[in-house]
């Protein structure tokens, strides 16, 4: 009885209709198609290699094999360092932002000299007895010196790694509001090449340096906030005409040209106003319209900003995108003072934000080393 049952069983499931269900045949052919559409895993690594952070999270969420490809080649930038230059000895020390650990090693071929600027792993900087100018790598202690010159108000920065045959030293100083000195001179040069140039737009510039260098051209941001450009090619100097960027309320207080930063991501300026305990202000540079444009957010983008000099990181994973970075520690340096665009607010609340308080040449970001190895 149980044995008739069972074949009865089988008979009307052979017979009955389809409804949403699959015969073995469709499965076999399902996976035949599979196969025929699946990608070999050497050209997917290629193609999902020439994708961004963002669209490769998003592509890794296709299928099990697009997950285990894209992370495969999956590429997150590390965050700058905050190297911390020391008043008394030789021990510097270096903050890594995203562990929010310190690291630490004895450079004594940076005494009695001043940092300037920071730039693909290099640092300019300046001694004021000798007028010596060189650059110097930390993690290699490289040393690569330049003719001397004397830096007093000047603003200083540099296009690319001294080991380029691109790198150019720019330097520029207004000796009245219509006229600047600019001097510039490159790894191997004899002298220094200085010349004067009028300005039709008033420019007075300052130590804290607002200086970037983009697309073949250096960005200066004056003290009051005109865009000064410097053709190195062509030595060409001109204030645009393009209205500075709005002051956040309050803005003009004691100290109110310290918070000031300047940056540049990929052919983009970036302007960030800051003021006391009052929410940065971030300003993008539109070059067809010639205007300041303020940013709502940051599309992943994470600005590091100091005096000296200031970073633009993209592809930087977890809490650290879509915000901005001080160079400012707290809490015996374990945690960097940071705004966050999409929480609105700083990180951590209720700090003082009063940049008259800190020695601007006390700390710079840095690209970090390859390894670890350096402060063994």
């Amino acid at each position: 009885m149980a044995g008739r049952k069972r074949r009865k069983m089988k008979l009307l499931a052979a017979t009955a209709p389809n409804n949403g269900g699959t015969s073995t045949e469709e499965h076999e052919e399902s996976d035949e198609q599979l196969t025929l559409f699946r990608v070999p895993n050497e050209i997917l690594e290629q193609i999902l290699s020439r994708l961004n952070l963002k669209e490769n999270i998003r592509a890794s969420a296709v299928c099990k094999q697009w997950l285990a490809a894209s992370i495969s080649v999956r590429v997150a930038n590390k965050p700058p360092w905050l190297m911390f230059f020391p008043k008394v000895g030789d021990l510097v020390e270096f903050y890594d932002p995203s562990v929010r650990q310190t690291y630490s090693v004895e450079l004594p071929e940076l005494r009695g000299s001043r940092l300037c600027y920071a730039n693909d792993g290099w640092l300019l900087l300046y001694k004021p007895r000798t007028l010596g100018v060189f650059f110097f790598n930390p993690y290699t202690k490289n040393v690569i010196n330049l003719p001397s010159l004397e830096l007093t108000y000047q603003i200083v920065a540099f296009s690319a790694a001294p080991t380029s045959p691109n790198c150019i030293v720019f330097t520029v100083k207004h000796v009245s509001p219509t006229l600047v000195a600019i001097s510039t001179c490159h790894p191997g040069a004899t002298e220094w090449t200085t010349a004067n140039y009028q300005n039709r737009l008033p420019f007075v510039s300052s130590i804290w340096n607002k200086l970037v260098f983009c697309n073949g051209l250096f960005y200066c941001l004056s003290l009051t906030g005109w865009l000064g450009v410097y053709d190195p090619e062509e030595q060409t100097w001109l204030v645009r005409v393009v209205p500075p960027p709005r002051c956040p309320e309050n803005f003009f207080v004691k100290n109110w040209w310290k918070g000031k930063f300047m940056a540049e991501h990929n052919g983009d300026i970036y302007v960030i106003y800051t003021c006391s305990t009052a929410n940065p202000v971030i300003y993008k540079l539109d070059q067809i319209n010639k205007i300041w444009v303020e940013m709502q957010t940051l599309g992943g983008l994470t600005l590091f900003a100091s005096f000296l000099s200031s970073q633009a990181k993209i592809d930087i994973l977890g809490v650290m995108r879509n915000s901005i970075y001080f160079s400012k520690v707290r809490f015996y340096g374990r945690r960097c003072i940071s705004y966050s665009v999409d929480q609105d607010r700083y990180y951590p609340r209720k700090q003082c934000y009063d940049w008259g308080e800190q020695d601007p040449f006390e700390s710079i970001w840095i690209d970090p080393p390859q390894d670890l190895s350096v402060f063994s």
